[in-house]
């Protein structure tokens, strides 16, 4: 191989290694690896039928497929949130409960087992949304207005979110017989795929639409670089970054209606426990600063689900749920670390010198 061949080698793998995407494909294409050594029936698609009777196609990668989807619909807002305000919101698991609350409430009325629903789902799923987003609002302004440190703001929500939620429906668990209310986190008859699945690709294609045709991203990641220099260029931080935290209300409402449908009830002290943890490392693990500022969407939608590809091949060798978070842990360090711009760039610059030395004894 000529001199000339191997520089042009070196340039492109230092050039797809540089990319903020090739963590995220890196980390899920280990996983996959892993699996199919230790065990190739992870990769085992199989059509069954439902609770309803309808044919699914069930399997490990369908679970990845189903649960990954709700996280990278909270991957979408954490992203925003982080890359305008160098913080993250970790009341998202306190704010779907108050939302899937509120959709129970307004379908149900105060009857907590009605034969029929009291309102049009899409009609609750409206208001469910705006008092997500109203709960996004408050954060926001205590981000953007007062100041506060992202983490301390939302730790209000965190603490206070779950009982919120409880009073919304007088501690009682409401139950939705009608079956079209599980369409949404279930399957759709006909359909073998799940429904989170397709309300993600839903997500993903609003969110490109809007960062490629509104200046949202670019304003966004100006006011995470540096505040002052973006006030001087005209812009208004406080506002990006309390729009932010809307938006990422409403991504909550969307996961809310999903986790609610799953069950057609809800359980205020287990849902989406964690998963604001979740959401954080998908946006790290996509490579993204969680000091603000620069952002790729993309890699933060995949980040979700590698988390969920991680978790799922942890209950899959039935590692005991209260040690779950432990290996967890460990995995996702090795992952962020490697993420981290200091590392990659440190290996790109080893990748450098490696093709150097090559191209001197060619």
């Amino acid at each position: 191989m000529s001199p000339a061949t191997n520089r042009k080698k070196t340039i492109v793998l230092s050039k797809i290694y540089k990319n903020q995407i090739f963590i995220p494909l890196a980390a899920m294409f280990i996983l996959l690896l892993f699996n199919l050594i230790a065990d190739p029936g992870f990769f085992k698609i199989s059509m069954g039928y439902n609770s309803a009777g309808n044919p699914v196609l069930s399997g490990y990668l369908m679970t990845v497929l189903d649960n990954g989807s709700e996280l990278a619909i909270l991957a979408i807002g954490m992203t925003l949130v982080t890359a305008a305000s160098g913080g993250q919101d970790i009341s998202v698991g306190a704010a779907i409960a108050i939302a899937g609350s509120t959709l129970l409430r307004v379908l149900c009325g105060t009857n907590t087992r009605p034969e029929t629903l009291r309102t049009p789902i899409f009609v609750a799923f409206i208001i469910s949304m705006l008092v997500a987003m109203a709960f996004g609002a408050f954060n926001g302004a205590l981000v953007a207005i007062f100041k506060i440190q992202p983490m301390v703001a939302t730790l209000i929500l965190y603490t206070a979110g779950r009982s919120i939620a409880a009073w919304i429906n007088n501690n009682e668990l409401p139950i939705i017989s009608d079956p079209k209310f599980g369409y949404y986190g279930g399957f759709i008859p006909g359909i073998p795929i799940p429904t989170p699945f397709f309300i993600a690709a839903v997500m993903v294609v609003i969110i490109t639409l809007v960062l490629k045709y509104t200046n949202l991203g670019l304003y966004t990641q100006a006011v995470g670089i540096n505040e002052s220099s973006s006030r001087l260029n005209g812009l208004n931080p406080v506002f990006i970054k309390w729009l932010t935290f809307v938006i990422l209300g409403a991504c909550v409402a969307v996961a809310a209606l999903i986790k609610v449908s799953r069950l057609s009830s809800i359980n205020y002290s287990v849902i989406a426990k964690d998963i604001e943890m979740d959401a954080i490392l998908a946006v790290a693990l996509g490579g993204n600063a969680l000091s603000g500022g620069k952002f790729n969407m993309a890699a933060s939608v995949i980040g979700a689900f590698v988390i969920q590809m991680l978790t799922t091949t942890l209950f899959k060798f039935k590692v005991p749920s209260d040690a779950l978070p432990a290996y967890k842990a460990v995995v996702v360090i090795l992952l962020v670390v490697f993420s981290a711009p200091v590392v990659r760039e440190k290996l790109g610059g080893l990748t450098k010198n490696l093709g150097i030395q090559r191209k001197e004894a060619a």
